[in-house]
């Protein structure tokens, strides 16, 4: 419904923004102050410190990092190649094929992450494909979970493509591979790389699939998170959750740089 008068706006905003304050603002401002407390027994911590960071960043912690932004980049990676090869697919199919194809790469979204998680440790724990204690079957399950995000980002950007484009190149002759490569795909860049930065986005803070399949020596920070809080370290786990915030926004910025210079092209 629309409002029309001040005092209604006024309201509305002001409950949007207490909204934001106690949903998003709060629990990120107390992960924060948890992270540089030394002791949290009344109501504020005291005695902050950079103790809990700086263990954080410890060769353990890095070593999880470096695990979750590898894992994350390549799954990225596998869902946009598949996903824009689906969506590609799928636009230029029939209406029933379009709707099952679209549906089965949404799929994942629809089922609980860790059913995700134990269907992939049976179907790839026995030859031939034996992934199970292997890093690969944690990108594999991150890819599968974030590919209905890229599917979707890149069935936006086909949906908004001026057909014109390919229909003034295919009347000069050119093929149905150049016109892809030359044409389609120059033109989905921003469409892409929105899609690359969601799905590592996503994969950076996955957490309820890579418990199923995680060997020891692959171990997310998500999964170092969760050990943390579970065994009851709330500081620290407060700053390794601050660490990972800290990177998936500095990889999420540098893939927007990427996606404005497509969108400039």
């Amino acid at each position: 419904m629309l409002l029309w008068s001040r005092t209604a706006k006024t309201i509305v905003l002001a409950i949007f923004v207490l909204l934001v304050i106690v949903v998003v603002v709060a629990p990120l401002a107390t992960v924060l102050l948890a992270a540089l407390a030394g002791q949290w027994t009344g109501a504020l911590p005291s005695q902050l410190t950079g103790a809990h960071l700086a263990e954080a960043v410890d060769p353990d912690g890095l070593a999880s990092l470096l695990v979750s932004v590898q894992t994350a980049l390549l799954a990225g990676v596998a869902s946009v190649l598949i996903g824009t090869w689906a969506a590609i697919a799928a636009a230029g199919a029939s209406g029933p094929v379009r709707r099952f194809t679209l549906g089965l790469c949404h799929l994942p979204i629809a089922v609980p992450s860790v059913v995700i998680g134990l269907g992939l440790l049976i179907a790839f724990n026995r030859p031939p494909l034996l992934l199970g204690g292997t890093q690969w079957i944690v990108i594999l399950a991150h890819a599968v979970l974030v590919l209905a995000f890229t599917v979707s980002t890149v069935t936006a950007g086909l949906d908004r493509l001026d057909p014109a484009y390919e229909l003034a190149a295919r009347s000069l002759g050119a093929s149905e591979v150049r016109v892809l490569l030359r044409v389609r795909l120059p033109l989905l860049l921003p469409s892409l790389a929105a899609a690359a930065g969601l799905a590592v986005a996503l994969s950076m803070g996955e957490l309820g699939a890579t418990i199923m399949v995680y060997p020891p020596s692959w171990r997310t920070l998500p999964v170092t998170i969760f050990t943390l809080s579970d065994r009851g370290d709330a500081f620290l786990a407060s700053a390794s959750t601050v660490v990972l915030l800290v990177v998936t926004g500095l990889l999420l910025f540098a893939l927007s740089r990427l996606r404005s210079r497509a969108a400039l092209r």
